[in-house]
Formats: structure tokens, C-alpha cells, sequence
């Protein structure tokens, strides 16, 4: 089965032809740094994250585009509230993005524009969508004009122009020539940045801002354009209209990753309930975060919970458990071991990720059968299988970007060399028969936070969790 992906434009499974053969290009809306980051935020990066290493793994070429929005109403709005440059505001929390995209094993994008870095190219799309009668100037401001593109106006969002409402992106609407026009330029305003074009200074409109950016790194038409549900409209009905407009053919693909609520509601800044990235990271490991991440579809909404989250982190512990004991048996692993049918089948079927994980469990209890039986041959192919398997996740136990830093790594030696002194005692208490002193070293080291398992092959320690 080759790889299908659900379209958003169309409403359907369809099987994925990139533009080029052999390469795949991929558009993510990226963050809105008015804001450190949630876990609803990084969701999307994690998602993502998922489908460019599918991608890579199916053997594409991939060339994947976040950007950064770094100037909108609430990042203007944040930055006037603590009396402090706009740019302030924008690079504070772009860092805390990355910081939280690189804590969770996101692999950095090809390319990460910032808005404000493309006005050039902004200012060219206007043009194009001015001369061929897309879009209009008025009262310092640039607009799109809605009815001019009428016929396709609201196919990604399945809607029609009529039973739209009006945009409501500027003070004033009175200078449109419909309401449901939107801005793609917003005339200048005391206090706030301005950049000049020829209709007058101001800052670009929300949706003006990818496309230009999406076609520059990408081209005139790409393959994957992705972002949360909640984007499809209006920015990406937006998005699309104007590129397509201005006669850009844009994105093949839509995808869009759902939602992660609390309860019953959207997990938002505005309400208050947001769970930011380091909170979450004193609560569980980040692999077990992304592994909470990951496990539903990308297309499923999650309602979060703290129990939620620690089913998740025991679900991967179970699989760190298996890959932990099976490398102290097998030390040379096969790279380039095959995946599993039925994992391939799983991904290439809109990237079913909780029926891969399935698949993963399912070998890793045949691992822990094949380790308890002495089977190393079995376990060296099962191993194999299940590294390669949380490599294309991003959650392999023993890839660099889970290892302990080299501070943490130098205590675990210096651990590991005191807990062994321990546990030779109590092999020697055991050999004399003095059980009592050997449950009695047990236990103290339980009391230590050591936990030592009895295997075929010796006692084996870990921290507990």
C-alpha cells in the first residue's frame, strides 16, 4: 500500500504524488510568539515532526517550512502592556519555542522564516492580486476582495461566501467594499511598527504573511501545507485564496492536526488553563511527553488529563524496559533492520500512528519472551525491529537525543559503580545463604530510590520512576 493521506480540500483519503518524484515539500503555520509555548502548541511540532521523518523514512527528499509569526494585534498588544519594542516580545517567546520543539526531539526545519523578514515579498503578492483585480486599496489599508473570487471562495472549509460573516480584522470596515473582505495590509497607527509600500505605511495582515513566505522557500506550488484544525478558516481559506488568486497553484495537501482541549474547551492562552512545556517536563520525561503526544491520530482531538499522561509515560516505560535489558544482551543492533508489515501498513494509511504503536507493543512483548527464554537470536531481530520502529516516532530510548547529558551520564557511573559494590554483597550474602542480608541490601537500596531486578543473566538495577 502506497502512502495516503486525509486531504482537508477535499474531505478525503487520497494516495500522496509529490510535486517532484522522489521529493516532498512541506508548509507548517508555526508559532505565534506572542506567548511561551503549551503543549497544544507543540502538539502540531510533534505531529509534524511524525510526518517529515514518515516521509524521510519512505525514502522523499523532504524540504519542510515552520515559520514564525513575530509581529500580529496580540504580540503589539503584549509588548505596549509591558512598555517594552514589539521585537522584544517576538524573540523572547521564539526562543522558548525552540527550546520547547527541541526538548521534545522535533527535528529543526530545513528552513524557519519570521514574518517580518519577507515584506519585499509581501508587497509583490499585493501587486499581483491588485493587477489582475483581487485586491484593492483603501483608506491606507490593502484588501482582498472576496466576491472577485467568489466561485472558489470557501471550498477548504467547506462553506459558501453568502453564509460567511464579515472578516472583522480592522477598527473600521466602513472602507470595504464588502465585510467579508480581509485585510492583507493594515494601514499604519500610532505606536505600532510600519513598514512603507505604495499604498501608504503600515504592517502586513495575518494571512498575507504565509503565502508570501510559503511560495518563496517553496515555489509557486508545493505539496503539504499543515497546521492545527482550528487554522482552516480563515487563515488557510485565506491563504489559499489569495495565492491562488494572484495564480499560484500553492498546496496539493492539506493537513490538520486536532485539537488539545481540557474538559470541554480548546486548550487556549484566553482561558487561562494553558499547561506550558517546562511545567508539563516536571511532571513526566519529555520522551514520555511526546510519546503522550504522538499516540493519538494526528487528526484526533486529546482531552487532556493527568492520568492520561501517566498511562503514557508507563506505556513507553514498558518499551524502554524491553529496549534497556535487551541491548545489555545484545550490543550490536542492525541499523538498517526492516520495519514490520504491519507497521508500514499503519503509517501509510493516513500515518496511523496508534496502530503502529500496537505494533510496537506486540514485539516488545515478544521480546521480553524471547529475553526471559535466553532466545539472543530472537531478541537481536525484535530489538532491531522496535529501534527502527521509535526511530521513524522520534522515540527510540537510545538515540542521542534521549541520552542523558554528560553530567548525568558521569553520575550514572559513578552510581552504577556504588550500586554493583552493593549488589556483589548481596550475591555474596545469597551465596552463604544469609538471606535476610541480601532482602536486607534490597531494601535499602529500594530505599534509595534503586530498583534491582533478578535476570537470567544477572541482577540488573534502575532508577525508580
Amino acid at each position: 500500500m502506497s502512502l495516503r493521506l486525509y486531504d482537508t480540500g477535499t474531505r478525503a483519503v487520497r494516495d500522496f504524488v509529490p510535486v517532484q518524484p522522489g521529493r516532498v515539500s512541506i508548509y507548517l503555520c508555526g508559532a505565534t510568539v506572542q506567548a511561551p509555548p503549551h503543549i497544544g502548541h507543540i502538539r502540531s511540532g510533534v505531529n509534524f515532526d511524525v510526518i517529515r521523518r514518515w516521509l524521510t523514512r519512505s525514502g522523499y527528499e523532504v524540504t519542510f517550512c515552520r515559520n514564525v509569526t513575530d509581529l500580529d494585534d496580540k504580540i503589539i498588544r503584549v509588548a505596549a502592556e509591558e512598555g517594552v519594542p514589539w521585537f522584544v516580545i517576538a524573540e523572547r517567546n521564539q526562543r522558548a519555542f525552540t527550546w520547547a520543539y527541541d526538548a521534545l526531539g522535533c527535528i529543526p526545519p530545513t528552513v524557519e522564516p519570521r514574518a517580518m523578514g519577507h515584506i519585499p515579498e509581501m508587497i509583490e503578492l499585493m501587486q499581483r492580486l491588485i493587477d489582475k483585480g483581487h485586491a484593492y486599496a483603501a483608506g491606507g489599508d490593502v484588501y482582498f476582495d472576496v466576491m472577485s473570487y467568489a466561485q472558489r471562495y470557501g471550498r477548504l472549509s467547506n462553506q459558501r461566501p453568502e453564509n460567511m460573516r464579515a472578516a472583522c480584522d480592522t477598527d473600521n470596515d466602513s472602507a470595504k467594499h464588502d465585510g467579508r473582505d480581509f485585510a492583507l495590509w493594515k494601514g499604519a497607527k500610532p505606536g505600532e511598527p510600519t513598514w512603507q509600500t505604495p499604498w501608504g505605511p503600515g504592517r502586513p495582515g495575518w494571512h498575507l504573511e504565509c503565502s508570501a513566505m510559503a511560495t518563496k522557500y517553496l515555489g509557486e506550488t508545493f505539496d503539504i501545507h499543515g497546521g492545527g484544525v482550528d487554522l482552516i478558516f480563515p487563515h488557510h481559506e485565506n491563504e489559499v485564496a489569495q495565492s491562488q488568486a494572484a495564480g499560484d497553484g500553492f498546496a496539493r495537501y492539506w493537513l490538520h492536526n486536532g485539537m488539545l482541549k481540557i474538559g470541554a474547551e480548546k486548550m487556549s492562552k484566553s482561558l487561562g488553563n494553558s499547561l506550558l512545556v517546562p511545567a508539563m517536563l516536571t511532571k513526566v520525561r519529555a520522551v514520555e511527553l511526546r510519546y503522550y503526544l504522538v499516540a493519538a491520530h494526528y487528526r484526533s482531538a486529546i482531552d487532556y488529563s493527568e492520568e492520561a499522561l501517566a498511562e503514557a509515560a508507563t506505556a513507553y516505560q514498558r518499551i524502554e524496559g524491553f529496549v534497556t535489558r535487551a541491548a545489555e544482551v545484545i550490543h550490536d543492533v542492525d541499523a538498517a533492520a526492516p520495519l514490520p508489515q504491519a507497521f508500514v501498513d499503519a503509517m501509510d494509511d493516513d500515518l496511523g500512528v496508534p496502530q503502529a504503536l500496537a505494533v510496537v507493543h506486540e514485539v516488545v512483548r515478544e521480546g521480553n519472551v524471547a529475553l526471559a527464554a535466553g532466545n539472543k537470536e530472537q531478541v537481536a531481530r525484535l530489538l532491531a525491529e522496535t529501534q527502527s520502529m521509535l526511530d521513524v516516532l522520534g522515540l527510540d530510548p537510545r538515540s542521542p537525543q534521549w541520552r542523558e547529558s554528560r553530567a548525568e551520564s558521569g553520575l550514572h557511573d559513578t552510581v552504577d559503580a556504588l550500586v554493583k559494590v552493593a549488589l556483589e554483597q548481596r550475591q555474596a550474602a545469597r551465596a552463604r545463604k544469609d538471606y535476610a542480608a541480601a532482602d536486607a541490601i534490597r531494601d535499602q537500596l529500594a530505599e534509595a530510590g534503586i530498583l534491582v531486578e533478578d535476570t537470567p543473566s544477572g541482577p540488573r538495577w534502575e532508577p525508580a520512576r
